[in-house]
């Protein structure tokens, strides 16, 4: 047995003492003398059977212990299921100008500022236009980063949407969000918004099934 398990690779071992349920780590040397220690017929184990008659009986306890009046969830536990987030309905051209915008920014090289690789805070930074009268990245010499230009621009029907097909909408308060459509409009809270309305826009986004795009957990606490 041991000249098979010579004959084995690594990630087969693994494959083996993960049915066996061993652990995977260590060496070769490792995995084959917990393999030998470990034989298949130590590892099975019977499954007990269960008859019609106690699982019917189980589940008429079930039933009765928890009916639908009773209070199964929490109200904090409610908080944490995890909801699925609302998707846009698109038409078939609008999808298929997303999926063309995505393989257009595949191929969009980084551009860099001038002289990014020489300082540091320039390497941060985003990308400024070139200057200089002898400046060879705005004379278009070779081996030069490459420099914005329209012809870089997306397709011009999907221009503006948010990646998930939304189209933005930036809003500042909950009477912000009258008027929107929830399926073809998203919502992004301002970043100079507070927690106290932020929540508000949160509960009545919510309520009318339209999405924030920038939503985050707040802690209730206080006078929120």
């Amino acid at each position: 047995m041991t000249g098979e398990y010579e004959t084995m690779t690594v990630p087969e071992l693994k494959d083996l003492l993960r049915e066996r349920g061993l652990k995977v780590g260590g060496n070769k040397a490792e995995l084959i003398a917990r393999l030998m220690d470990n034989p298949d017929s130590d590892e099975t184990e019977s499954t007990p059977v269960v008859s019609d008659v106690e699982v019917e009986d189980f589940d008429d306890d079930f039933d009765d212990e928890f009916d639908d009046d009773d209070d199964f969830f929490e109200d904090d536990d409610w908080d944490n299921i995890h909801t699925a987030r609302q998707k846009p309905v698109l038409d078939e051209e609008t999808a298929k100008a997303l999926a063309f915008r995505a393989q257009q920014k595949k191929k969009q090289p980084a551009f860099r500022r001038q002289e990014w690789y020489r300082y540091k805070r320039l390497s941060r930074s985003s990308w400024r236009k070139p200057n200089g009268l002898q400046s060879k990245m705005r004379l278009n010499r070779k081996y030069r980063p490459p420099m914005v230009r329209i012809g870089y621009r997306k397709i011009s029907s999907a221009r503006g949407l948010h990646p998930s097909g939304f189209e933005e909408v930036l809003v500042h308060n909950q009477n912000d969000l009258e008027g929107l459509d929830p399926e073809t409009q998203a919502v992004r809270i301002g970043a100079r918004v507070g927690n106290r309305k932020r929540l508000d826009i949160h509960d009545k986004a919510n309520s009318l099934g339209i999405r924030v795009l920038n939503q985050r957990k707040i802690v209730r606490k206080g006078d929120l």
